[in-house]
């Protein structure tokens, strides 16, 4: 077992060279491969997915793509690419792919999230949990880690604003494996670096992060064959709440109008199209006064999509009843009761409270990366107590969704975004 363990300690030998340049038509992009000088050795990426594939990031320092009249992100927009060992506060295990690319959407969420203090915790490149509040990143943090803290395990952790003690604390009381922000408390520093393993990474990009929102990058999706399709990157078009399109049919010459969000709806939802731009497809989010209640990822049906987040939502309301209250995970009190007839009756009582509260979803708002192609997806979500949802429109059958709003009651809102937010 010691020698499994150890790949996941191990340094892949970097093969990498310390150029690349890609030419694109008369244009010519130039990229250098980044290595930091750690405990008196030069290192590169840690490794790529899993412990076996070597990998190498490379960072753009000359030229900058423009195509069709857009101008791409270039050379000294530099953000995770353009970390230095000055921005490296702590190393910890020393970062790998998959600890750079949680970081990195994480900015992608955040870009759009300038607004308030926001924090995100990333795992598999998705987010567990995410909120942003005025009352800032330690409260954002707590609420993010409160909505999914089985999934938070091992994560990382990203914030908009400077990370405050008190933020430093929160997050101490966990394990995560990276913590970035713009800057840090010296006496937070001090706090986090008592974890030794613990990946500490200062970008102060992230303030400037509202600024790039609307300039896309190279995005480069590589085929097994060795080709590749290349893409404007997604570009969010709902930037504040006036930006949502008011949901409306026609049928058989007849209209179909849905209700229009309140305020702290609008807000919600912007809020949650905002996270979903970090979403793996077919994914839908449910949130409440700037949390995530529930998110699902990955689904290939929407209506499946849906009935994963609310099972998720359930599982993760138990299991914070059950650590507030009794210390334990939901899995640890499932165990223990199994033998104790006491923690039997706990369980119980937990499991039923979680039913009666529906998993904390209602009073949620929904959003939808794509359309839903039939009314049963929108009917789960208002018998979960859902009272807003935004989704792209565009389905021949967005009568019928229209309707399943204005039937339930009360009258669920619904808006549209105008496009579609898939990220495969």
């Amino acid at each position: 077992m010691s020698d499994l363990k150890k790949m996941y300690h191990t340094l892949q030998q970097d093969p990498f060279p310390a150029d690349l340049k890609i030419t694109l038509g008369d244009q010519e992009l130039t990229f250098r491969k980044r290595t930091w000088e750690i405990d008196g050795e030069t290192k590169g990426l840690r490794y790529g997915e899993n412990p076996d594939q070597p990998a190498a990031l490379y960072e753009p320092v000359e030229g900058q793509l423009e195509v069709g009249g857009v101008k791409f992100i270039g050379a000294g927009q530099g953000l995770v690419s353009a970390l230095t060992e000055e921005h490296m506060l702590q190393a910890g295990k020393h970062p790998g792919k998959t600890n750079l690319t949680d970081v990195d959407n994480a900015l992608n969420i955040l870009q759009y999230l300038s607004a308030k203090p926001a924090a995100l915790i990333l795992k598999h490149n998705n987010p567990c949990g995410a909120a942003w509040t005025e009352e800032g990143v330690a409260e954002a943090f707590k609420r993010a880690f409160e909505a999914d803290r089985i999934a938070a395990f091992g994560g990382a952790v990203v914030v908009n604003r400077k990370l405050d003690l008190a933020c430093a604390e929160q997050i101490s009381k966990v394990y995560v494996e990276v913590v970035a922000a713009p800057e840090f408390d010296a006496e937070a520093l001090a706090l986090l670096k008592q974890k030794k393993n613990l990946r500490i990474l200062r970008i102060p990009g992230i303030t400037q992060l509202a600024d790039l929102a609307q300039q896309p990058f190279l995005d480069i999706k590589s085929l097994s064959d060795g080709g590749m399709v290349l893409q404007f990157s997604f570009r969010n078009a709902i930037l504040k709440a006036e930006d949502f399109i008011p949901a409306k049919a026609e049928k058989d010459g007849n209209e179909f109008l849905a209700r229009t969000p309140s305020k702290q709806e609008a807000d919600d939802l912007l809020f949650a199209w905002a996270v979903e731009a970090g979403v793996t497809s077919n994914s839908v989010i449910f949130a409440r006064d700037g949390v995530t209640t529930a998110i699902g990822t990955g689904e290939q049906d929407r209506v499946g999509c849906v009935l994963l987040a609310t099972t998720k939502a359930y599982i993760k309301y138990a299991d914070l009843l059950a650590s507030k209250e009794l210390g334990k995970s939901l899995f640890e009190l499932k165990l223990a009761a199994i033998k104790d007839a006491d923690m039997k009756a706990k369980l119980e009582d937990i499991e039923k409270r979680t039913a009666e509260a529906r998993g904390g979803l209602p009073g949620s708002v929904v959003v939808s990366d794509g359309f839903f192609p039939f009314r049963d997806g929108v009917d789960l979500c208002i018998d979960q107590g859902v009272t807003a949802i935004a989704q792209p429109g565009g389905s021949i059958r967005d009568h019928e969704v229209i309707t399943a709003v204005n039937e339930a009651a009360p009258q669920v809102a619904m808006v549209f975004t105008g496009q579609r937010s898939f990220k495969h």
